[in-house]
């Protein structure tokens, strides 16, 4: 076995503990905890959506007892101010003399969870911008690195907006992935109810650390892509855009802005350790497509036309994957002269 081999093993083996920790309290919802540990390693960050109830916040929770790493929460509210995320200068006096001494605030963790975002003001929202683009926060002119890892989850409720403040395009483009959260299954909901209601369950322990997550995130950046694959996800992106030439149907019907370059960062990074956890060190079509409706449904900004229809994001990405050949035009034309 070779050493690149051996390495994908030990990723993989490294998943399999994680998800299976995680299932000790989190019953159901395969692919969402897939979804969410794909961003992890990816360096990417991810928001959660769903009803109340549906175990968003024990996902993170669970998550966090199952990682050797700093977890920070924060409960967003209509009157969190930037500086209860980032911290504050305080005046500190000793021996006479007053100086300012900074107090971190909760964004100072590897894994900070971001409860009912969509309840803060845009101002609080805006705190979060720098801090997830460039792992740093700037307070009173001084700038500041977070430590590594560093990964945000966030929770938002999609049916009760009143009172709420929706994200700003610009804030959604720093999720790598949107998760959406849907109710159990049967199977799943009762046993959910066996363990809630009995005499308890097991706990869920630490499993992976920061140097082991920096590791795969490492390994996961050597996977090799082929060229076709790395353009076929450009192609994907690219036809999302209504006025572009490689736009498809769909996106000229019912959007007004497509997916930025950001959402083509993500396709790949997913693909990468979507192969490795697969078992395989290259990254497939396949694997973009699956990637898509995490990485893109938050990405498209529909037109009148289809807020109107009710066209549901996953809609718009079925149809743009639909729309996209797996090989370039050009490529196509060759394999049929041959």
């Amino acid at each position: 076995m070779s050493d690149i081999e051996k390495r994908a093993q030990e990723f993989r083996t490294k998943i399999q503990t994680l998800t299976a920790e995680i299932g000790k309290a989190v019953v159901g919802h395969k692919q969402v905890v897939e979804q969410v540990v794909t961003c992890l390693l990816a360096g990417g960050h991810a928001l959660l959506e769903g009803v109340p109830g549906l175990g968003k916040t024990l996902l993170v929770r669970t998550l966090s007892k199952c990682l050797n790493l700093k977890f920070s929460r924060i409960q967003f509210t209509p009157d969190l101010m930037p500086a209860d995320i980032l911290g504050t200068n305080i005046v500190m006096e000793e021996g006479g003399k007053r100086t300012f001494q900074f107090q971190a605030g909760p964004i100072f963790g590897n894994l900070v969870l971001a409860d009912e975002v969509n309840r803060a003001t845009p101002k609080t929202q805006s705190a979060l911008l720098e801090a997830m683009q460039e792992a740093a926060v700037t307070v009173a002119g001084k700038r500041y690195d977070l430590g590594q890892p560093f990964f945000v989850l966030a929770t938002q409720n999609p049916i009760e907006m009143e009172g709420t403040y929706p994200l700003p395009e610009a804030q959604l483009d720093r999720f790598m992935f949107k998760v959406e959260v849907r109710p159990s299954e049967l199977a799943d909901l009762v046993t959910v109810i066996d363990r809630t209601t009995g005499a308890g369950s097991p706990e869920p322990g630490p499993v992976l650390a920061g140097p082991d997550i920096l590791a795969m995130r490492a390994l996961a950046r050597e996977v090799p892509i082929a060229s076709h694959v790395k353009e076929y996800a450009a192609r994907l992106v690219l036809a999302s855009h209504p006025d572009t030439p490689e736009s498809a149907p769909v996106a000229k019907k019912f959007l007004r802005f497509g997916a930025s370059p950001r959402g083509a960062q993500a396709l790949v990074l997913a693909g990468k350790i979507m192969a490795l956890v697969k078992g395989r060190f290259n990254v497939s079509v396949e694997d973009i497509r699956e990637a898509a409706y995490p990485a893109l449904r938050h990405r498209l900004i529909r037109n009148f036309e289809g807020e109107a229809e009710g066209v549901a994001p996953d809609a718009i990405v079925k149809g743009l994957i639909e729309a996209v050949p797996d090989l370039p035009k050009r490529v196509e034309k060759l394999l049929a002269a041959e």
